[in-house]
């Protein structure tokens, strides 16, 4: 069977560049504007897409000098997404939500819920989040990075094994009998591991896709692992395509260990198009983003690049020095990062400009050249489908649906309509079953029933 390319839509705002907010054709106040986002998904779902997506971060910048950055003024993205799954049919819906912090009980509830509402089509990106926010959640300090990971491995596990607290048919509802759940189908989880005591069961039904698509964007060692034994996708960054390559036969490789096969897991990296009639209009109008973004845009994102270096002595005119080589912070951002300065020994104001778009690949040409690249990338195992970052929006999310989907449609690479009803089916991914054994803990949770 072919395989068959996917594509996602990364909705950000009023769009991916740092500065987007500022263009004329962007929607400044999109973060909290319903009708924004409502449009933007239909045009998505117009044109084929598997899912938009949506990234999100437990905090903000109150800096004065960070005005100009848009870490706030934006909705939580699972509340925002259950408000579109009634108005949409077939997209699917991911959001980032963090395994650092929250709960795995309330995460499993919150996004069983949005499977329900969206009759099949939810999806979570589990994030570890990187940036230390541990003054909004009552903590006196961040996790350091294995930390992160070894709680996201245990965290992920408790979720799943929550979706799994009902078979699928544990709730009959027979009004005759008055029977509404049939007892011997529920299950307790009786999770006591090194993070978490959790003992279930879930009060929320197994979801309609038995669990939702989890999709990870970790790009370290423990990241791939956590990956490779737990996630439906993967969304990664990579400027070059042997790198996008060497990271796509690694997961996939390691996935064997973990008694999954490659097909069970899509690899999407980020991909950044400026589409114009001619690649000069197209330069012109990248070049005309760039020159939007001041220079507090600028340190706000080269800070997050030099995590636990002190940039205050330099300008933007100074040559880049190297990265930390151990930080806390993301660690695939700190490989791109790190291979981009040995390359090209640029200056800060040069490397912000390259990675304005946090370090994914940038297209900036025709829809053809755009379709080139997807193509490319495609065949030659470097992806199985993209997530799309869209420069300004709506404007960008407008163009790529209305000039390069058609070329890969007429190429065969990609879907004319959606083969299925629920964002598994259409990304191919099988339906897991149900992890907890039929008799595990019924007679414990009936009795807890009985003494209540």
């Amino acid at each position: 069977m072919p395989r068959t390319l996917h594509l996602g839509a990364f909705l950000q705002s009023s769009g991916y560049h740092s500065a987007a907010w500022r263009h004329p054709d962007a929607q400044a106040d999109g973060g909290l504007n319903l009708a924004h986002y409502r449009a933007m998904a239909e045009t998505a779902e117009r044109g084929c897409f598997d899912l938009i997506f949506v990234a999100d971060f437990p905090g903000a910048t109150p800096s004065r000098a960070d005005a100009g950055a848009r870490a706030s003024g934006h909705f939580e993205p699972v509340t925002l997404w259950s408000a579109l799954s009634v108005l949409t049919r077939h997209i699917g819906f991911v959001a980032s939500a963090s395994t650092t912090y929250d709960d795995p009980y309330l995460m499993a509830r919150r996004f069983a819920s949005l499977d329900w509402l969206s009759g099949g089509r939810a999806g979570w990106n589990v994030v570890t989040t990187f940036a230390d926010v541990a003054g909004n959640f009552s903590r006196d300090e961040h996790l350091e990075h294995d930390l992160r990971y070894a709680r996201a491995e245990e965290f992920v596990d408790v979720v799943k094994g929550l979706w799994d607290s009902h078979e699928d048919d544990a709730f009959v509802r027979d009004k005759a009998s008055g029977t509404f759940v049939d007892i011997e189908k529920v299950h307790l989880l009786n999770h006591v591991g090194k993070h978490f005591q959790v003992s279930g069961p879930l009060n929320v039904a197994r979801p309609p896709q038995g669990h939702p698509v989890v999709f990870q964007a970790g790009s370290s060692t423990p990241g791939r692992e956590l990956a490779a034994r737990t996630a439906d996708g993967v969304f990664t960054a990579a400027l070059a395509i042997e790198e996008a390559q060497a990271f796509y036969r690694d997961l996939k490789a390691r996935m064997a260990r973990h008694g999954r096969k490659p097909h069970e897991l899509v690899v999407m990296p980020g991909l950044f198009p400026v589409l114009g009639g001619t690649e000069a209009a197209a330069k012109a109008h990248y070049e005309e983003l760039q020159a939007l973004a001041p220079p507090s845009a600028a340190w706000t994102t080269l800070r997050s690049l030099y995590v636990g270096i002190d940039l205050s002595g330099y300008s933007l005119d100074d040559l880049a020095p190297p990265p930390a080589t151990v930080t806390s912070g993301p660690q695939g951002k700190l490989r791109v990062t790190a291979d981009l300065i040995a390359r090209t020994k640029p200056t800060l104001r040069e490397l912000y400009n390259q990675v304005a778009q946090r370090t994914h690949r940038v297209v900036v040409g025709t829809p053809e050249q755009v379709a080139d690249t997807i193509q490319l990338w495609f065949e030659s195992g470097a992806a199985d489908g993209f997530n799309v970052l869209y420069p300004v929006l709506p404007r960008s999310l407008d163009e790529f649906v209305a000039e390069v989907v058609p070329i890969l449609q007429r190429r065969g690479l990609y879907r004319r309509e959606y083969e299925g009803s629920t964002l598994r089916e259409n990304l191919g991914l099988p339906r897991p079953p149900n992890s907890l054994a039929r008799a595990h803990s019924s007679a414990a949770f009936r009795d807890a029933r009985t003494n209540d």
